[in-house]
């Protein structure tokens, strides 16, 4: 339970989330690419089935780095979190190809502790919107889980509904499970190709939030 400072104030009901760029990617997206997009041919629905088949279940050497990657960054938010304890977790990853104008409505992730999305392919450039100045085409947005933004007012930290990502090859994200987000459609000739996860707890009763 976090501390009330010396004037009164405590900051309750945090939300942790985690965007970094991970170092030495081109060679590894380079195989991931022409991995997902061999996979995408075998059976093109698979960016849609994502619970089919475990992507960190094959034996290839940059899937192997990536589940590295993402098994240090969750230790990392784990750790910045607060939490100072060994967490076991399993991991499981699906491949996204976004060709043109698709995209993903707003969603979470249930039965996961931690979501998250790394970027293999980013198309060079976004379309320029036509009709509309706030379309913010390949992006990834995520929105407040509380009802809280109902009387905003200017510059409340509290209140604002929404954070935007315009994602860049290499860039991982992590965020809790719940949280709601839409991927913006790929307005762009070039696909957009990414890899998402989710991380479950194994066995959660060790670690239960105490009762107060």
């Amino acid at each position: 339970m976090p501390a009330t400072d010396a004037e009164g104030f405590r900051q309750l009901w945090p939300l942790l989330f985690l965007e970094r760029r991970l170092p030495s990617a081109a060679a590894a997206n380079a195989e991931l690419e022409r991995l997902v997009l061999a996979r995408e041919q075998e059976r093109p629905g698979r960016t849609t089935q994502y619970r089919a088949d475990n992507l960190f279940a094959l034996e290839h050497p940059a899937v192997a780095w990536l589940a590295q990657c993402i098994h240090k960054t969750a230790t990392d938010y784990c750790r910045r979190a607060g939490m100072g304890y060994p967490i076991d977790w399993s991991l499981h990853g699906w491949a996204n190809v976004n060709r043109l104008g698709d995209y993903h409505d707003p969603h979470n992730h249930p039965h996961a502790y931690l979501s998250g999305t790394y970027y293999v392919r980013v198309p060079s450039s976004r379309a320029t919107p036509r009709n509309r100045a706030d379309v913010r085409p390949g992006c990834i947005t995520f929105y407040d889980p509380r009802i809280a933004n109902m009387g905003a007012i200017r510059d409340d930290p509290q209140s604002d509904p929404e954070h935007t990502v315009a994602p860049a090859a290499g860039m991982i994200l992590m965020w809790p499970a719940f949280v709601m987000h839409f991927v913006h459609p790929n307005l762009s000739d070039e696909p957009r190709v990414s890899i998402s996860y989710n991380l479950m707890v194994k066995h959660p009763e060790k670690h239960l939030p105490r009762q107060e």
